[in-house]
């Protein structure tokens, strides 16, 4: 099975099948089509499908003339029927994982992916799980399952974990020059999965087993989040002491060993780091370790779109005697990083949200997000004009996004909020930063 699986992958006959395609799947799909293989694409979502049919890209990453040269290739088949899994060499999982209320993991996507595997599944078949999740599941959930059907791992077929790297909105790194890290069940699967990979991207890391595979994920997120979180309390710190945090980063980042910049922010967004670490911090403690210094990094981050409307209050009663009830507020921004049209955990939807309890009277203007939903409330992007300027007694710049001419805001505004210094430290009387 093995020897006959390698065959196909290194002559690029082997089927793939990726179920799942947002942001982390159709950019895997759309490379191992750009490499030469037939690849099935599974999604629940009828109208993703439809699109995809059509040669049509909702994902911002992919580009729509390279999405409908390969479909017109017929280098594609994209369905949300699970039985093209039968006929697949490869099966990658890509699925979300969000966290419940209780900010416990919610596997319920994994299972239900996997459980629609293991009613498919065939020999010499190779699963591959992408999707973020805590230390244990490929092996613990995936081959408990697939183990029902009496098929031996490393023989029958071959399991393994390998992380998603995207970056979304990045220019420079792509799936085909990030490298892969893979960790299989066994030696075998680690051999296959790490040849498969090669087929599309610059290099790939073997560890010793799938749990390696998933904790290295987590420790990549992680670490960017308790970092953000130092710099965040940083320029906490920095405002009851009257230091411009922006100006103690310049100067220590000139230090060229021992400091790695990171930057303050009104909160954390994205479908990694604001939920990662709660599936590492949920395992250790089913494990007896207390992860102390995650949960703290997690609440200072989750207290910064808090932090931000108590300033925007504070701010607009100074600067205009007025209450923030009834107070035309400006939102610059509302996706969670710049370019992207992502809002998924945007620090920007808990600020619209806290406005809007305290009855301010806010907008928001995003090119990138026409309208958003929070609750039963209908927000809409507002042009970004002179008058709509001119109205708001705080303009509060949330994403700083690359095609906003922020000059133009600067001389329309009575008050600018900058959460993410997208004025360089501009010494303005109307510009208020995040530690001044």
């Amino acid at each position: 099975m093995k020897k006959l699986l390698e065959k196909k992958i290194k002559e690029r006959t082997a089927k793939i099948c990726v179920v799942g395609l947002g942001y982390v799947g159709l950019p895997l799909a759309v490379e191992f089509a750009k490499n030469n293989f037939f690849v099935f694409g599974i999604d629940c979502d009828v109208q993703k499908i439809d699109w995809l049919n059509k040669g049509k890209s909702y994902i911002q990453d992919v580009d729509e003339r390279e999405l409908k040269g390969l479909t017109e290739e017929k280098r594609f088949y994209f369905t949300n029927d699970y039985k093209t899994i039968n006929h697949a060499d490869v099966v990658i999982i890509c699925v979300p994982t969000p966290l419940r209320k209780t900010k416990e993991p919610d596997m319920s996507y994994i299972l239900a992916a996997a459980n629609a595997i293991k009613e498919r599944i065939r020999r010499g078949q190779l699963i591959i799980l992408e999707s973020t999740t805590y230390p244990g599941t490929t092996e613990e959930v995936l081959l408990q399952l697939f183990s029902q059907n009496k098929l031996k791992v490393g023989r029958d077929f071959f399991l393994a974990f390998s992380p998603e790297r995207i970056d979304p909105g990045n220019k420079i790194y792509k799936t085909s020059n990030i490298p892969k890290i893979v960790g299989g069940i066994t030696k075998y699967c680690s051999s296959l999965a790490k040849l498969l990979y090669e087929q599309i991207t610059v290099s790939v890391f073997v560890v010793s087993n799938s749990k390696a595979a998933e904790m290295a994920k987590l420790l990549e997120n992680t670490f960017r989040a308790v970092n953000i979180a130092l710099i965040n309390e940083v320029a906490l710190m920095c405002y009851k002491l009257g230091i411009n945090v922006w100006e103690v980063i310049e100067a220590a980042k000139t230090k060229p060993f021992g400091f790695m910049v990171f930057y303050p922010g009104p909160g954390l967004g994205g479908h990694c780091l604001p939920i990662d670490p709660w599936y590492l911090s949920w395992k250790a403690r089913l494990s007896g370790f207390e992860p102390r210094l995650i949960d703290l990094a997690s609440q200072i981050n989750s207290s910064m779109p808090s932090y931000v409307v108590t300033r925007i209050i504070d701010l607009v009663n100074q600067r205009f005697a007025c209450p923030i009830k009834a107070a035309r507020i400006l939102i610059i921004g509302v996706t969670y990083k710049k370019n992207v049209a992502d809002i998924r955990e945007s620090p920007a939807l808990e600020i619209l949200n806290l406005l809007s309890k305290h009855k301010a009277d806010v907008q928001y203007f995003d090119p990138y997000i026409r309208q958003l939903k929070l609750g039963d409330k209908t927000y809409r992007s507002v042009n970004l004009t002179q008058a709509n300027l001119r109205k708001s007694l705080c303009t509060v710049i949330v994403t700083d996004h690359d095609n906003i001419d922020f000059n133009f805001i600067l001389e329309n505004s009575k008050l600018i909020f900058d959460t993410r210094n997208a004025y360089n430290n501009k010494k303005d009387r109307r510009i208020v930063y995040l530690s001044s």
